[in-house]
């Protein structure tokens, strides 16, 4: 049963092989690996698919892929967006009733175009519920900014609660690494049973509130149906560094400040002249 509830492909034989080997050790796959190696965008699915938990690869399409365009006719919308065209294969792979949890970046939540036309598919066809806004540098390179879009198949969107995990959080790999337990309070509130603790804490009236919903109708009513959406305060940016790094900075300042004040009895000492 477990090698049939899983599949997945990669382009990147090394991939294949490392995500194969990670199942296997988990007793799933003993027979055959349920991983792939394949374009997941050049054809149509085949099969549709219960729950769908997708990291797609930010950037554009590596030079000499297949045009998606010119395969496909089955995809909502043209583009050559990789992400745009990754979020449309996962629409339409999922059964009525099915469900996606998407890593996507913040492009996808406000470009023009394709874009506006799939958001706007997203909130009339399916249940966009919930957009968690991640740290930024956590998924693909540092100052990339990323989001986990959570939605389901067959119902409209009525509302999608915002949980702000980003404006002023910062994470470092070294220093403050980003752990389970910093989506908590997200991922106690996220859970449908605890709705009454997502909605006490929900204010539009609370800056500092993390939680935030908007209904489908102020969505499809913003410019483009952007649903780039930031309403906490932006306060100062702390940087992490080493105690070296910092007396040198401090060094430096003193020496500015030292010169500065020279100069400045210089000029006092001509004009007293």
């Amino acid at each position: 049963m477990r090698d049939k509830a899983l599949h997945g492909n990669d382009n990147t034989p090394l991939v294949v092989t490392l995500a194969s080997m990670n199942l296997y050790l988990h007793g799933i796959g003993t027979e055959r690996s349920p991983i792939e190696c394949c374009d997941s965008l050049e054809r149509e699915p085949d099969t549709l698919v219960d729950v769908v938990l997708a990291n797609p690869p930010f950037g554009n399409r590596p030079a000499g892929s297949t045009d998606i365009a010119a395969m496909r006719t089955d995809l909502y919308v043209s583009t050559s967006n990789n992400q745009l065209n990754f979020m449309q294969q996962i629409m339409l792979m999922l059964k009525n009733g099915g469900r996606a949890a998407v890593v996507l970046p913040d492009n996808v939540l406000f470009e023009g175009g394709a874009g506006e036309t799939i958001r706007k598919k997203l909130l009339t066809e399916f249940n966009l519920h919930t957009i968690l806004r991640l740290p930024t540098g956590i998924f693909y390179a540092n100052g990339v900014k990323a989001n986990v879009l959570f939605f389901s198949k067959g119902n409209k969107t009525n509302e999608t609660w915002y949980y702000d995990y980003r404006t002023n959080v910062k994470h470092t790999l070294a220093t403050n690494p980003m752990r389970r337990q910093h989506l908590d309070d997200f991922i106690k509130c996220y859970n449908a049973e605890n709705i009454n603790s997502r909605i006490e804490t929900y204010s539009k009236e609370n800056p500092s509130g993390r939680w935030r919903k908007y209904t489908s109708a102020e969505l499809l009513g913003r410019d483009k149906t952007s649903l780039d959406i930031t309403w906490i305060k932006t306060g100062e940016e702390t940087v992490d560094m080493s105690l070296a790094e910092l007396l040198s900075q401090i060094e430096e300042k003193s020496s500015n400040i030292s010169r500065a004040v020279t100069s400045l009895k210089e000029i006092i000492g001509k004009i007293e002249e």
